[in-house]
């Protein structure tokens, strides 16, 4: 009997091992893909997809991506829209206003006399409200009349109808009588103060100086008249009607500087014109104007003194 020598003893250790190796358990597929470095166990075929990996595996496993044709379209759909937010935001604000309704007794009104509650507004004679109440007895409370009759003659359109010096008118739609100087001054007054109110910071006051030059002139009233008459305790306010007045009289002096020199210098209109470069309608309503600026009337002490 021969004994073994140690490489032998090696190599039969060395067949032992690769016996147990080969004849061992076999492991899973899942195992044996991993070894291979074939994948995880998405590559894994139907019904073998659901086999556990080793826990190292899955952790060294790298984090897969959607296809970047996908990708966009994904966060798209998985991301609201920004429009969408944002008017679904301002969408509650817009409700939560509440809608201004309109009195129904300015409705009633409006059917009744379209031509005065209609699309343009008139100013209104004096005593409308009883002649309101006497012609549609059983129409309106009278309570209820004059609350809607108030916020009619507050409102911005009937007010700019007033500055503007419209006649007033009665339920027939007709001009009756004219709006007093006074009216007309404080309807602007009221229009500018809401303007200053909307336009914070503007200078209106120029628009406002030239605003009530125009009231004067359209009165009818000597400017020193219409002082008096619109003087109030508010010196800001007269300041405005002083330098309204000062405007006045510098656009008089300057009419009647020419005045003076069309009369010296002794041709027709047509030729002064043509002289200081002017159109001739415009020299001739400044010279007309000039002259009824000089109608003035006569001082009741100069007409004592005047003879028989």
């Amino acid at each position: 009997m021969t004994d073994a020598t140690p490489s032998d003893s090696k190599t039969n250790d060395t067949s032992a091992n690769t016996a147990r190796r080969t004849h061992g358990p076999r492991p899973d597929m899942a195992t044996q893909l991993q070894q291979l470095g074939v994948g995880s166990a998405d590559s894994l075929p139907a019904g073998e997809a659901g086999a556990p990996a080793p826990a190292k595996a899955a952790r060294s496993e790298p984090r897969r991506k959607p296809p970047r044709g996908q990708r966009p379209q994904q966060q798209q759909a998985n991301s609201p829209r920004k429009g969408g937010d944002a008017q679904q935001q301002r969408q509650p604000a817009a409700d939560a206003r509440p809608q201004r309704k309109v009195n129904p007794v300015l409705e009633k009104l409006f059917e009744l006399h379209p031509n005065l509650f209609g699309a343009r507004f008139v100013p209104l004679k004096l005593g409308v409200y009883e002649d309101l109440l006497a012609r549609h007895p059983d129409a309106f409370k009278a309570e209820d009349l004059k609350v809607a009759m108030g916020q009619h003659a507050r409102s911005t359109r009937y007010l700019e109808s007033v500055a503007a010096g419209h006649a007033r008118h009665d339920l027939d739609g007709n001009a009756v009588e004219p709006v007093a100087p006074e009216h007309v001054h404080h309807a602007i007054l009221e229009l500018h103060r809401r303007r200053a109110q909307r336009n914070e910071g503007e200078d209106l006051r120029p628009q406002l100086v030239q605003r009530i030059a125009r009231a004067i002139e359209a009165s009818g009233l000597e400017r020193e008249a219409y002082a008096v008459l619109v003087r109030s305790r508010d010196e800001k306010v007269n300041a405005v009607v002083d330098d309204a007045l000062a405007e006045l009289a510098a656009q008089a002096a300057k009419r009647e500087a020419l005045l003076r020199a069309f009369e010296a210098s002794g041709g027709t209109e047509q030729a002064f014109a043509e002289m200081y470069g002017m159109k001739p309608g415009e020299v001739a309503r400044t010279l007309q104007r000039a002259r009824k600026d000089r109608q003035v009337p006569a001082a009741p002490d100069d007409a004592a003194a005047s003879p028989d």
